[in-house]
């Protein structure tokens, strides 16, 4: 039996992937699966181009802009399932956010936080001379960059002049904020928990907070590997969706922290990774915060590849200047994304799947239901911090944060 080669990087959201292994889905499937552990996305990229994995959990951006011609270091890739919603925070050093306090004590204790709070720390530096606010994200095109710029446009704070961003991998993302090497951070779970467990960050929004059940990592394939391994193919993305299912239910929950947990998948306190899987938010300073969606793995076709996503996600890209020209964004994103795939794996297992590709996001506050010929799908809120809609067929000049008109 031939053994995939399948890549992650150190994440709470790999949980599907490890789930699949670790409970048996990919054997049922006829599968046989070697995980691979690494350090960041640029070293997953360069793995997926050298052909030395098969598929990886990646960022969704990733094989967006490998399909737009500005990430040429990426291999032609596609992707036919998400591996979840949300996880993502924005966390700021402990010496920032004694700044923070120290300017608007009221901070503390509004939800969710903006960026103006970061204003009169920009201005001062500035006049004083200092260098400015270091922010650090996971890669160019990640919904963590984007996600740290939104915020910071909504303020009016320009990502590309008043402050410095640069990348860093996950998971020394916590070292980075307890040297003093970076101000602040967006990146994913568990390391936003860890910094604030270690007393080194403070959570300043959740990624829920700025935008209700936001997608997040995919996996993803060569387009190579689909098109000469169709069925095989298929039998991953069954097994993915059995495993997003387990790895959903609250009663499993408490295995899947401790699983994640090993060394050689995330490597960080169960206790830790369980709160944040809990929904139990610790911000720090004893603040905590209750999201139970915090972590979504299966619900709310979370594991389904929309193309308006994908839509979304290039626009971020043009706007912030990493894709130039107009072009056919839909056309783009169609490419990548392959909700034919997904209800093709899902219809397999008698799972329910959405019959469009294209959503609006920012239009319900509340839990609601997609229908489909087949019954409902709960879904649950999609809204925005700053009350902005996103129709993927609307306005093509359409951004978030938009106190920051680019």
């Amino acid at each position: 039996m031939t053994v995939l080669r399948l890549g992650f990087v150190p994440l709470t959201d790999c949980a599907v992937l490890a789930v699949a292994q670790a409970k048996g889905m990919f054997a049922r499937h006829g599968i046989a699966v070697q995980l691979g552990r690494e350090v960041s996305w640029a070293s997953l990229r360069d793995k997926l181009m050298a052909g030395a994995v098969d598929g990886a959990q990646l960022l969704a951006g990733m094989p967006l802009a490998a399909a737009a011609g500005i990430d040429p270091a990426a291999p032609p890739l596609l992707t036919a399932c998400g591996l979840g919603l949300n996880g993502n925070a924005i966390t700021l050093s402990s010496a920032l956010w004694v700044r923070v306090i120290a300017a608007d004590p009221a901070a503390a204790t509004r939800r969710p936080l903006t960026a103006d709070v970061l204003w009169p720390l920009v201005d001062a530096d500035r006049r004083a001379g200092r260098p400015p606010l270091h922010l650090a994200m996971v890669y160019p095109f990640a919904a963590h960059h984007y996600q740290l710029r939104y915020w910071l446009a909504a303020a009016g704070i320009d990502p590309d002049h008043d402050v410095r961003l640069s990348v860093v991998p996950p998971p020394r993302m916590v070292d980075a904020l307890a040297d003093g090497a970076i101000d602040g951070c967006c990146v994913g779970e568990p390391w936003n928990s860890l910094a604030v467990r270690r007393g080194v960050g403070r959570i300043a929004i959740t990624g829920y907070e700025l935008w209700n059940n936001a997608p997040e990592k995919v996996f993803a394939v060569t387009r190579r590997f689909a098109e000469r391994n169709p069925q095989t193919h298929l039998a991953v993305l069954r097994a993915l969706l059995e495993a997003s299912a387990w790895a959903d239910a609250p009663e499993n929950r408490d295995e899947l922290a401790r699983l994640l947990a090993a060394e050689h998948l995330v490597g960080a306190p169960a206790g830790v990774i369980a709160a944040a899987l809990a929904g139990d938010i610790a911000l720090g300073g004893g603040a905590r915060l209750s999201l139970p969606d915090f972590h979504v793995f299966h619900r709310y076709a979370a594991t389904f590849p929309w193309v308006s996503h994908g839509i979304w996600f290039l626009r971020q890209m043009r706007r912030w200047g990493q894709l130039a020209g107009a072009g056919d964004l839909t056309a783009i994103a169609s490419e990548v994304y392959r909700p034919d795939l997904y209800r093709e794996a899902a219809s397999a297992l008698g799972m329910l799947a959405p019959e469009i590709d294209l959503k609006r996001e920012g239009v319900h506050t509340r839990p609601w239901a997609l229908e489909t010929s087949a019954g409902s799908i709960p879904m649950g809120p999609d809204a925005f911090f700053d009350g902005s809609v996103f129709d993927p067929l609307g306005d093509a000049d359409f951004v978030g944060g938009a106190m920051l008109t680019r």
